[in-house]
């Protein structure tokens, strides 16, 4: 956590030029350590000097390829000192003056309450005609806010367009400088990074004769992430300082290095200096001399440099020569040449961290195909592992089920018996008590009526009661025998048929006409 907290002060510190590091402790823990909204936080509020005074007050430095650039603070305020400084207000003056800022407040806020009514009217009244479909069209498509560091780029390249033509010079990306870092590190290639000065003299030439050139900006686009900013800006006049641009128009060629830093590879001096003494004659000397007193700069246009350039004119050993100093800008060629060194001295490390970015993704894509083959795998398992228990649960449901059914027979079968037996049993009780309701069998004799009875199995019983006896006698002797299970049956003599139902059975066999002798066969009612 600890080298998290640092690499993420040092970027903040090489992005807003802060160069105290507990200023900038306090600045992200106040942000809940977020990077972006801490550098936007810093960045939405400039309060950096401007840019023409900062390019004059600068001095030349020497170009320092591959070192860190490190981010320089615009300096502190002087404090007034104490003679300068306003005196306090005194007791009386407050009191005298104390009506005056009452009435102004209530003023104040009277006005205020008016304008927020207006202000709550006027959205009242938009959303009313929003939702009645009366509203224009025109802001229903609103853009997302962009970050200021974004918003600054965008202004850039369109107002770079409207100057040197659309389409014309490297396509510089609409992004802060962060953002156009990682891009250049997620595409392998070098920063290319161009800080406009519009009020620079020399800014037009190069911008028009070298920069948006079309091999220039070929090369440029094909071989480095380009990104630009105005001095005029917040973020491109804290690139000036952490670069240290000492004169206009500046070229730098940068990279992403560790601890988010960043790695200053070369500073390109965008201007050539050709130094030469010319040896005069004294009749030349004397016309140079009245026209140098008039003049000291002239802007000519040189056929063999093709652009406008400054020739410095200064009168040296005594009047004899003067030195001449002709200021340009660079030619595309030159402009390409430097770039190619820089690429060309940078391409193994591009390489390098390519193939590791390679491998890496490679490493990466083979643990996802590992991962992938790994889950399937354990998926496969685990989906025969559920077939496996849900066929055993299957099989055990089967297993309950025959067996509740093999038992729900038994149960069912030994109902049955039970019924039958005691069924059976029923029965057995009932011919026993006929067989006694009946009686002995009476001998022969004129009271006495002899009856045959046919069974359906064609089995035949025959037997003596006396003439007296009701029919029910005739059934209860049939219910005592064991020829018969069924319970409902009828008693019916062939010739002539009759039927003994239940209207007779109170009739004596006398009575119905059995006496002497009968023969009766049994019917089964269905």
């Amino acid at each position: 956590m600890a080298e998290t907290v640092d690499d993420k002060v040092s970027y903040f510190q090489a992005v807003t030029g802060i160069s105290d590091p507990d200023l900038c402790t306090e600045i992200l823990a106040a942000h809940n350590w977020d990077l972006q909204v801490a550098v936007s936080s810093i960045t939405a509020n400039p309060s950096s000097p401007s840019a023409s005074a900062s390019t004059s007050s600068r001095e030349q430095g020497p170009s320092a390829p591959l070192a860190d650039a490190e981010f320089v603070a615009p300096p502190p305020p002087m404090p007034s000192p104490p003679q300068q400084q306003q005196q306090q207000p005194g007791i009386a003056w407050k009191l005298v003056t104390l009506p005056f800022y009452v009435v102004s407040g209530g003023v104040g806020l009277v006005a205020g309450t008016f304008r927020l009514g207006a202000w709550v009217a006027g959205g009242v009244l938009s959303r009313s005609l929003s939702l009645l479909g009366l509203a224009g069209q025109a802001g229903g498509d609103r853009l997302l806010e962009l970050p200021p560091s974004a918003a600054e780029a965008a202004e850039f390249v369109a107002e770079f367009e409207r100057e040197f033509g659309a389409g014309r010079g490297p396509r510089f990306v609409a992004e802060g400088f962060a953002d156009a870092l990682q891009r250049a590190q997620r595409e392998f290639k070098l920063l290319f990074v161009y800080l406009h000065s519009p009020d620079h003299p020399d800014t037009p030439a190069f911008c028009g004769g070298c920069l948006c050139t079309e091999p220039v900006a070929a090369f440029i686009d094909e071989n480095f992430v380009a990104w630009g900013g105005s001095i005029r800006r917040t973020e491109g006049f804290k690139m000036s300082n952490s670069l240290n641009a000492s004169r206009f128009p500046f070229c730098a060629v940068v990279m992403a290095s560790t601890n988010q830093r960043i790695m200053l590879l070369q500073q390109i001096s965008c201007i050539y200096k050709v130094l030469m003494l010319i040896p005069l004659k004294l009749e030349k000397i004397m016309k140079l001399t009245s026209f140098f007193q008039k003049i000291d700069l002239l802007t000519l246009k040189l056929s063999e440099i093709e652009h406008l350039v400054k020739i410095n004119c200064l009168m040296i050993d005594g009047g004899k020569a003067f030195r001449l100093e002709v200021e340009g800008p660079k030619s595309p060629e030159e402009m390409i040449t430097i770039l190619q060194r820089v690429v060309e001295e940078c391409a193994t490390s591009l390489v390098a961290a390519r193939i590791e970015a390679e491998e890496r993704l490679n490493n990466q894509r083979l643990r996802e195909e590992q991962d992938a083959a790994y889950r399937a795998a354990l998926e496969a398992d685990q989906a025969r592992e559920r077939k496996r228990l849900e066929e055993l649960e299957r099989r055990e449901r089967e297993a309950a089920e025959a067996e509740r059914k093999r038992k729900e027979e038994e149960e069912a079968l030994a109902r049955a018996a039970q019924e039958a037996a005691e069924k059976e049993a029923a029965l057995a009780r009932r011919r026993q008590e006929k067989a006694m309701a009946l009686g002995a069998e009476p001998d022969k004799g004129p009271g006495v009526t002899r009856v045959l009875i046919r069974f359906p199995t064609g089995e035949r019983k025959e037997r003596r009661f006396h003439s007296s006896a009701p029919i029910t006698s005739l059934y209860d002797y049939v219910d005592s025998l064991d020829c018969l299970k069924a319970e409902k049956y009828s008693l019916v003599s062939n010739f002539p048929r009759v039927t003994y139902g239940p209207e007779m059975h109170s009739l004596t066999l006398e009575e119905a006409g059995l006496h002497p002798q009968a023969s009766l066969f049994i019917e089964i009612e269905q």
